[in-house]
């Protein structure tokens, strides 16, 4: 069992830097910013859900196709703060100061961001909060589904098959339908596989996510997410530094400048995310 738990957590590592570094590579270097790219009883109760996962597929493809990835991620986690204000205001739960500690970190970090960001563009953090808006009220949505409702790769399936039927009436008045036949690289397999890529990764990353949840308790379901974005490297100093993966990877691939102040803000947000980890770890 420890070793099926041990692969899942690390194929879902592998989806998930892959999926987004594939994500990042066709939207800004290829260009391709239609929102289609990410597609891969009970049902209208789920809806509202669906709707939101629409949202959140339009509004990410938008933003990351114009922010750095470590920008993209930090803004993203955002949504969590959404989370816990809304279990603290509405619903009245109990809240470690660990984890408010965490959700000020990361709206501290969120906050700073655009003042620090030499590559400040409105757009992308415009579409940056649509996002993480809808996250954070999928999330919500989400929680308060009863559990005998919809099983999570139910959930999926719905999303994906309602994203793409509207996503398909949505792309004539949006101009993306005929936009997409003047894309330059349309006949060339670098765009080809790039998307398939996409698709199956996302697909994969989507699956092992889920398999994820179903074997592994919450706190040990975010310590992988957590490890997915971060690394801590072993060495001889006595303060071991996190290398965020994901972050660093995106930065040799791609163009991106982070300045002193702009990484101080990064690594307020992972502050805040690893505090969230162990405030869920510890409640679990």
């Amino acid at each position: 069992m420890c070793v099926r738990r041990s692969l899942v957590g690390l194929t879902f590592c592998t989806c998930y830097l892959a999926s987004y570094l594939t994500n990042k590579y066709v939207l800004s270097v290829l260009k391709f910013t239609y929102p289609t790219l990410f597609q891969g009883s009970h049902v209208l109760a789920w809806l509202p859900a669906s709707v939101l996962f629409v949202g959140i597929i339009y509004a990410g493809s938008r933003a990351l196709s114009r922010l750095a990835i470590p920008v993209f991620l930090t803004l993203h986690n955002v949504a969590e703060v959404i989370i816990c204000g809304y279990q603290k205001c509405f619903q009245k739960e109990k809240t470690s100061p660990a984890k408010i500690c965490s959700a000020l970190f990361l709206l501290a970090a969120a906050g700073c961001l655009p003042f620090n960001d030499s590559q400040f563009d409105p757009d992308g953090y415009f579409w940056a909060i649509i996002h993480l808006l809808c996250v954070g009220a999928y999330k919500i949505l989400q929680k308060s589904q009863k559990p005998s409702a919809l099983s999570d790769i139910d959930q999926q399936y719905l999303n994906y098959i309602f994203s793409v039927v509207l996503l398909a009436f949505a792309s004539h008045p949006t101009g993306d339908l005929f936009s997409v036949l003047d894309f330059p690289l349309l006949y060339f397999y670098r765009f080809h596989g790039s998307c398939c890529a996409s698709g199956f990764l996302g697909f994969f990353l989507m699956f092992s996510t889920v398999k994820l949840k179903n074997l592994l308790a919450p706190g040990q379901c975010a310590a992988w997410i957590f490890f997915a974005k971060e690394k801590k490297s072993k060495g001889k100093q006595k303060n071991n530094n996190n290398q965020i993966i994901t972050a660093g990877l995106s930065v040799l691939l791609f163009d991106a400048i982070l300045t002193s102040a702009t990484m101080g803000c990064l690594l307020l947000g992972a502050l805040g995310e690893a505090l969230l980890v162990f405030s869920e770890r510890k409640s679990a």
